[in-house]
């Protein structure tokens, strides 16, 4: 790790969609608004942010690559990827840092094919149905995990 601690934040399949969404489902957070609580939380600790949006799967696993070279800590909203995605899992794997599982929305309370996530059974934790704040308390858990070290 380099004296800055270095975060990325991947966003995958329609996650550029929120708080345009009229159901509510998600919020009423963009993606973009989101990306600024990301970043503001991360400068309150000295991090840098890196934060992204794909709803291509190769993409993601590129940037899951990039990460393994660039970055300390991952946080990921892997989308509807997560509960279909064995590259993004085996992407993830080779992932050094800690990794934090974003879901908007409560899964558990929606159609159970989003009830088995991938990507979970290689991370370092959920954060699930705590709206965009989950995003902020996934970038503490990752500062906290690099000052208890």
């Amino acid at each position: 790790m380099s004296d800055t601690l270095k975060i990325d934040v991947l966003n995958g399949p329609n996650t550029n969609l929120y708080g345009l969404d009229p159901s509510g489902l998600y919020g009423r957070l963009t993606l973009p608004d989101i990306e600024r609580l990301c970043r503001d939380r991360a400068q309150q600790s000295g991090a840098s942010l890196r934060f992204r949006q794909s709803s291509n799967e190769g993409t993601l696993i590129d940037w899951i690559h990039d990460a393994r070279r660039e970055a300390d800590g991952l946080v990921i909203n892997g989308g509807s990827l997560s509960y279909t995605s064995l590259g993004l899992m085996d992407a993830l794997v080779g992932f050094s840092g800690p990794v934090f599982q974003v879901h908007v929305s409560n899964v558990f309370k929606r159609e159970p094919i989003r009830h088995h996530s991938f990507i979970s059974h290689v991370i370092s934790g959920c954060l699930i149905g705590l709206g965009p704040a989950g995003y902020e308390f996934a970038i503490e858990a990752i500062i906290r995990h690099f000052k208890e070290i």
